[in-house]
């Protein structure tokens, strides 16, 4: 790989542009990391010990899918082991010491994430359509399985082309995707706590639940894209337009 790859600094193992990681850029990571350990966890355990009915019967996304048809909990299955998958494996690929200590590793780590992706964002799209908060979560949740998939797949397509920035850029945005199932979890339980503040202790703990899950499908990943999108330009990496950026005269 030569310097004349588009993007590729003096060695052609990273993109221009990359801003070093200090020490709050390690905390950070480290932060990421042990969140999204701590979600896979969470829910493979959740669901290897138990049955998807008997997971359902504590309430949660769960029972929103406890009565559906079989090949229906098979998808929510699927999505749930793929996507934990991707999550996994996903904050590793920003370990620049792994990019350049082993580089096998990260392509091969990389190529499970993107199947991780490509496989759970199929599985979420068909679970749009059952969703349990009809066309907010169908919107919400549908929109965010196209988006996962087709950022995944820029990034994929960009280092194919040897776009090392390109990738990058691309792949930020879909990690922050990723971590849709971290933030989902977190605003869920700042909105509960929230009504419960407000309502002064007295509300039921399923309708808190209810009116707090009825903002995820939209709250869960927008505010990761501007971050992500922030994260970008601040690192001197292809920005995304809405429209072609203006010729030089």
């Amino acid at each position: 790989m030569t310097s004349t790859i588009a993007g590729a600094g003096p060695t052609g193992t990273e993109p221009t542009g990359t801003a070093r990681t200090g020490r709050g850029g390690r905390v950070r990571w480290v932060v990421v990391l042990l969140t999204s350990l701590a979600i896979v966890g969470a829910v493979l355990a959740s669901y290897a010990q138990a049955s998807l009915p008997i997971s359902a019967s504590d309430g949660g996304v769960s029972a929103a899918y406890a009565d559906r048809p079989y090949a229906v909990q098979v998808v929510f299955y699927v999505h749930v082991v793929t996507a934990s998958l991707a999550l996994l494996v996903g904050p590793f690929q920003f370990s620049a010491a792994l990019r350049r200590r082993a580089p096998r590793v990260h392509r091969w780590t990389g190529r499970v994430y993107v199947l991780g992706v490509g496989v759970g964002a199929a599985a979420a799209f068909v679970m749009s359509f059952v969703s349990s908060i009809a066309f907010d979560g169908f919107f919400g949740f549908g929109t965010l399985a196209l988006l996962w998939a087709w950022t995944t797949w820029r990034g994929y397509r960009a280092v194919r082309a040897g776009d090392l920035a390109g990738h990058r850029a691309w792949m930020i945005r879909s990690f922050a995707l990723t971590y849709a199932a971290v933030t989902l979890r977190v605003w869920l339980g700042v909105l509960i706590v929230l009504q419960l503040l407000t309502a002064g202790g007295d509300l039921d703990g399923d309708r808190a639940f209810d009116n707090a899950y009825a903002a995820l499908p939209f709250l869960c990943w927008l505010p990761n894209l501007v971050v992500a999108e922030f994260l970008v330009r601040r690192r001197g990496l292809p920005a995304y337009r809405l429209v072609p950026a203006p010729s030089p005269r």
